[in-house]
């Protein structure tokens, strides 16, 4: 059972870049299950910071091959300029090591467009999307009228593709949202382009995985957002527009459950969240302005992929044991316990209070969730700077006592811990 499946949490923004990282240096394939560049890992390697939002975070790694899997939706510009990006920092992008599924769907410029559109059109009732064209990517993939990755491999019929799509979106963009339209061939030759340059990297996948699997190789799958995100199992309308949860890796990348014998979950030791919805424990305080931090630091809570501010929290101790029951986790990951030092008291919420009833479980009606109150166990917090710390015995006790109790809340063990921005900075429970 040669598969480690990475999943986030909470609402994204776990800190699955640098756990990803980690688990690719025993890995031999690092596969992309899901989700466009509206997602963003910041992965530290020495003095350097990688900002990546399609590659997964194996390209950092020698002799790991990267898959980019048919349940994502990929814009090649952004993808080709992600190659660059790499290969002038001294990591080759060939097709040796970087393969993408012939079955996964692209990301058009009508596609960001309407996105936007949409947004505008939506006013006070934002749902708080990236404007990247995720979701109308993931819309054609439903209709059953989207631009697969394997329409590139014949050029001139895929132009042809990409003026007809571009024509049918901007009907829409004219007569609904009121928008300029598109040039339809002036796409279609940027499209053209993108395509002859990633032809040799385009590939059936499954038969990759299928005969790693058979060898008995590691293969470790990396997701995107979070758990809270997911199209079924997050609080909707607030959501992403793909599976995020265990089951979109074996969807996205196309193999059985029992390949699988470890599924990681990201958390970090406090909650944020980008984008509009409902987060109980959020603070408007300075101890909310604490979490997040001034933004002076790469590690600070600002969207890798937006820039925007992340509204910060106490752990949702409630939403945390939900995410481990539906992806069934057999460990934990626990990031940014550095940042909790200084505080005298911290918080994990255990329960929700709604219309006046106690609940230990996550809801699924969206004014449930609005309306919930948490109910919160205190701890004792420490005045010590852990940052950099990689010794259990080197944290003060008042910091263990969260970690354990963080596993003892949610029902599974958190086995690791960070410290830090380096990939040092990690302790091994």
């Amino acid at each position: 059972m040669p598969v480690t499946v990475l999943i986030g949490a909470q609402w994204g923004d776990e800190g699955k870049g640098r756990v990803a990282d980690w688990l690719a240096a025993d890995a031999q394939i690092m596969a992309r299950y899901g989700g466009g560049d509206n997602a963003g890992h910041t992965i530290t390697v020495g003095d350097e910071i990688y900002k990546m939002h399609l590659i997964p975070a194996g390209a950092l790694r020698e002799g790991v091959i990267n898959i980019l899997g048919h349940g994502m939706v990929i814009n090649p510009q952004k993808l080709l300029e992600e190659f660059a990006m790499l290969e002038g920092r001294g990591h080759p992008i060939t097709p040796d090591n970087m393969l993408i599924s012939e079955r996964a769907h692209i990301i058009t410029p009508s596609h960001r467009a309407i996105d936007i559109a949409k947004e505008a059109a939506r006013g006070d009732a934002k749902i708080g999307t990236t404007g990247r064209g995720i979701g109308p990517a993931y819309t054609d993939k439903v209709q059953r009228s989207g631009l697969q990755i394997y329409h590139m491999l014949d050029e001139e019929a895929f132009g042809d593709r990409v003026e007809e799509h571009i024509a049918r979106w901007n009907e829409q963009l004219e007569k609904i949202y009121r928008s300029s339209p598109l040039d339809p061939k002036t796409v279609a030759s940027e499209y053209t382009e993108y395509a002859r340059k990633l032809k040799p990297f385009i590939t059936n996948i499954t038969l990759v995985i299928q005969t790693a699997l058979e060898e008995g190789e590691r293969i470790v799958c990396e997701g995107a957002q979070g758990t809270l995100l997911d199209l079924d199992l997050g609080n909707y309308p607030f959501v992403t527009s793909s599976s995020a949860g265990v089951a979109g890796a074996l969807s996205g990348l196309g193999f059985g459950p029992q390949h699988v014998d470890r599924v990681v979950g990201a958390t970090k030791a406090f909650s944020t969240r980008v984008g509009a919805g409902p987060m109980p424990t959020e603070l408007h305080d300075d101890y909310g302005d604490r979490l997040r931090g001034t933004g002076e630091n790469p590690w600070d809570e600002y969207g890798t992929t937006t820039g925007r501010a992340r509204r910060t929290g106490w752990l949702d101790g409630v939403a945390l044991r939900y995410a481990v029951q539906v992806n069934g986790f057999t460990e934990l990951v626990l990031t940014k316990l550095d940042i909790l030092s200084g505080f005298d008291e911290l918080k994990i919420a255990v329960a929700y209070e709604i219309s006046g009833k106690r609940t230990e479980y996550f809801p699924a009606k969206l004014e449930d969730l609005e309306a919930a109150t948490p109910v919160y166990e205190s701890f004792t917090g420490w005045d010590a700077d852990i940052m950099g710390v990689t010794e259990w015995d080197a944290l003060p006790a008042a910091a263990r006592d969260y970690i354990l109790k963080v596993g003892e809340i949610v029902g599974v063990t958190v086995k690791q811990a960070t410290t830090g921005p380096a990939r040092r900075d990690v302790i091994n429970l």
